[in-house]
């Protein structure tokens, strides 16, 4: 049995509102075994001989973060597309123009370098929205899912653990235009198919899993809803959709259904306690209600939703009719889940002109154990016994955190004050430094190889 100690200065332990200081955390075979508070009223009363070879982790110890939604290759458009106007829809075109130039080996290099970015941050499982399947134009690989392969490969080197939600991805539009240009990749032809060829990839490794994704109701027609939903529910996998992301899905949606997308979901048997719906950005009041009834997550992606000009979730009524909500960097124009979480409170401050709406204990479990469990990681986000050994620590002595109570990180932190992540028991940055991939150079390295 491989067994470590850590003694950390502060941990933030399950149910508590503030971090305990002085905690003994003992991990074996990837597992936490032991969790021990050793000041104050939480000191076991016949004490714990705190070994020499304890490893000291000065500052804040959190659960490892789970970034529930990420696009890989969007992080080659980081600093090209955020000066100039338009919306959504411009900025479109400009991320297809990348999706075109990927092949498995440079999206292999690319997702490498991102999600050994996402270790620095304190990110220790990622849930990749994949829909890049096929060569450019649309024919399959020799091995159908060398894109998919390619992540879940990425994944192993940077260190961390992945969710490979499969995404189907079949029209251009709600009214049933076919895929075009650079989409003609995405697609499969029809859910059947698309649920052959997400069959065929099973993944050996302990580190990935693989879900389901519906692209939107602008990318699978009605019909072909529930072939999805069933392929979830028949595995045991989570399903993620984007929702209600822009206006103009829901003004399509009802012209071609007659209803919302959060409605269109519900009728085809799509929400439930196993989906997280990404975005919601413009729900209505009965769309809240149906995911609320279904208890369906909702993914929120702030850095990326006010790049993109989208708007402002409900995150505060979502919480209040019950939905776990989550966290993701999609496009990467930011990677920091700090940055993602205290978006959340200080959106939601813009929106009612009130302070409030969340405690830092809500932010933590959103960055934590309710986006590991929305990518089917249910004994991860948590420094309790029995769960995955993931520990991330966060500098107190930084100059965003000086001075700063450990209860503060949420809104004084960021990914440059991580300085020790540990994924399944297995350290992979210290000192700030990710140990096997030199996280600058490979990026500049794969970015520029991409936008060549």
């Amino acid at each position: 049995m491989t067994a470590t100690r850590w003694l950390a200065e502060y941990a933030w332990l399950p149910e508590r509102a503030e971090p305990t200081p002085d905690v003994l955390i003992e991990t074996a075979d990837g597992r936490i075994t032991g969790v021990t508070p050793l000041a104050g009223d939480d000191a076991p009363a016949a004490g714990v001989e705190v070994m020499a070879d304890a490893v000291r982790l000065p500052g804040l110890t959190l659960p490892g973060l789970a970034n529930a939604h990420s696009h890989a290759f969007h992080r080659a458009l980081r600093g090209r597309t955020h000066g100039g106007r338009g919306d959504f829809w411009t900025w479109r075109d400009r991320m297809y123009a990348v999706a075109t130039r990927l092949d498995p080996d440079s999206y292999l290099a690319l997702a490498r370098a991102v999600y050994a970015e996402m270790a620095l941050a304190g990110i220790t499982c990622v849930g990749e929205f994949h829909y890049l399947h096929h060569n450019p134009d649309g024919t399959p690989y020799a091995d159908p899912n060398a894109m998919g392969e390619a992540l879940v490969e990425a994944a192993a080197h940077a260190g961390i653990r992945i969710t490979l939600l499969d995404t189907c991805y079949l029209t251009a539009t709600v009214d049933g235009q076919p895929l075009a240009g650079p989409q003609r990749r995405f697609g499969d032809g029809d859910a059947l198919r698309w649920a052959q060829r997400a069959d065929a990839f099973t993944p050996t490794d302990d580190h990935a899993r693989v879900g389901a994704a519906i692209h939107s109701v602008r990318a699978v027609p009605a019909g072909q809803l529930a072939t999805v939903v069933g392929w979830a529910d028949r595995r045991g996998a989570p399903l993620h959709v984007h929702l209600s992301e822009q206006p103009a899905e829901n003004d399509a949606c009802r012209a071609a259904y007659g209803r919302t997308p959060a409605r269109l979901l519900a009728d085809h048997g799509a929400l439930g306690p196993g989906t997280t719906a990404v975005h919601a950005t413009h729900l209505t009041g009965s769309d809240l209600t149906l995911l609320g009834d279904s208890r369906t997550g909702v993914c929120l992606c702030p850095t990326t939703e006010r790049d993109l000009a989208d708007g402002i979730g409900p995150a505060r009524r979502m919480a209040d009719v019950g939905l776990p909500l989550s966290l993701g960097s999609d496009s990467h124009a930011v990677i920091d889940l700090f940055e993602e979480a205290r978006a959340v409170e200080l959106d939601e401050r813009l929106r009612t002109r009130r302070r409030g709406h969340f405690s830092p204990a809500a932010l933590r479990d959103a960055a934590t154990v309710d986006g590991h469990a929305a990518l089917g990681w249910r004994d991860a986000g948590r420094l309790a016994v029995g769960a995955r050994a993931d520990l991330v620590t966060v500098r107190l002595d930084s100059p965003r955190t000086a001075g700063v109570p450990p209860v503060g990180v949420w809104f004084a932190a960021g990914a440059a004050d991580v300085t020790h992540v540990v994924v399944d028991g297995r350290t992979v940055v210290r000192d700030g430094r990710h140990l096997t991939v030199d996280v600058p150079a490979e990026l500049a390295s794969a970015i520029a190889e991409v936008n060549r």
